[in-house]
């Protein structure tokens, strides 16, 4: 039950009157992430003060995609709204009804910049959809679209690989929660399209999508790296005046591979991680509950670490080498 009254939901379209991209922004798809929500404000102001101009296309922002969260200050309401995103004809909770809005919304642009942050230190970082494929997971057509835009956003680093390491991961989650005696149909965590956030379900509906990952919750600089990206994203697609920005010759390139689950709440790890932490094979990196030691299968990176994460929801991802955004010509 909700104790708070929910602000409405809000998208501010900014349309000029030439042709152009339509691209929708998004902040606070997890309410304790307010980066995307300031930077967002900041450039609608500017936009109000003639500061700044659409020229062509339109965008549309969305300042706070999930208000009962962003209210109580915590990255969820009822549930994660980034997770196994698709309309609901019969929503169950509040996460569901904001997917009946907010996936039409999805559908109705070429395109997606979506501002997120993370509770564990280290710098901001992009992450992309696949390459292109015909495949049954991810069918995707639009990667030099994601590709061109993240060498522009003024990050060093991209990640992909998200939701074929999610798919692996629920298999395997299904298979523990069966050893567990648990039905998997009581339990929305195995839902086999549960990786499905913002982007994956833009992705969908023949748009492209980037998830801009702009430093820790709390970094002054965080809102600062969603307001630099929003304007640049708007300037390489030609949307306003502004120059283009010079696309970065090369950016460190990672690809998510494992994605390790919390089993018991008591699941711990043995050092304070941070996303991007290298890790060698056989490295200790944490304990389950029961003392058995859970190390580094082989060298790589953390990603995403969560000392806070419950039973059966992601603890960290393993990632690896990538030469996907190599230096060009």
């Amino acid at each position: 039950m909700h104790t708070l009254p929910l602000t409405p939901l809000q998208s501010i379209q900014i349309a000029s009157h030439a042709p152009g991209p339509r691209l929708l922004v998004t902040g606070a798809v997890h309410g304790n992430e307010v980066c995307g929500t300031l930077a967002i404000r900041r450039v609608l102001a500017e936009i109000d003060a003639g500061a700044l101009v659409i020229r062509r296309g339109s965008v549309t922002f969305v300042p706070v995609c999930n208000p009962l969260a962003f209210q109580r200050g915590q990255r969820a309401g009822d549930r994660n709204l980034n997770r196994a995103l698709e309309p609901k004809p019969f929503p169950a909770d509040y996460e569901d009804r904001l997917a009946n809005w907010l996936c039409p919304l999805l559908a109705a642009h070429d395109g997606l910049l979506d501002l997120h942050s993370f509770h564990s230190g280290g710098a901001p970082f992009v992450m992309v959809g696949p390459p292109d494929n015909d495949g049954r997971l991810e069918p995707f057509g639009h990667a030099g679209t994601e590709e061109a835009l993240a060498r522009v956003l003024g990050v060093p680093r991209a990640v992909d690989g998200w939701l074929g390491t999610y798919a692996s991961g629920v298999a395997a989650r299904a298979q523990q929660a069966q050893a567990d005696g648990l039905a998997p149909e009581a339990l929305p965590e195995l839902h086999p399209r549960y990786g499905v956030g913002t982007t994956e379900y833009m992705r969908t509906q023949g748009g492209w999508g980037l998830t801009l990952e702009c430093g820790p919750h709390t970094d002054p600089q965080s809102p600062e790296v969603a307001w630099r990206a929003i304007h640049r994203t708007l300037a390489h697609l030609g949307m306003t005046d502004e120059t283009p920005p010079a696309p970065a010759a090369t950016l460190e390139a990672l690809s998510l591979h494992a994605v390790v689950d919390k089993q018991h709440a008591d699941d711990r790890f043995a050092r304070d991680w941070q996303s991007f932490d290298p890790v060698r094979a056989g490295e200790l990196i944490g304990h389950r509950a029961s003392g058995a030691p859970v190390h580094a299968p082989g060298d790589g990176w953390l990603v995403f670490p969560n000392a806070r994460a419950a039973a059966r929801q992601e603890w960290f991802y393993l990632a690896r080498a990538s030469r996907r955004f190599a230096a060009t010509g």
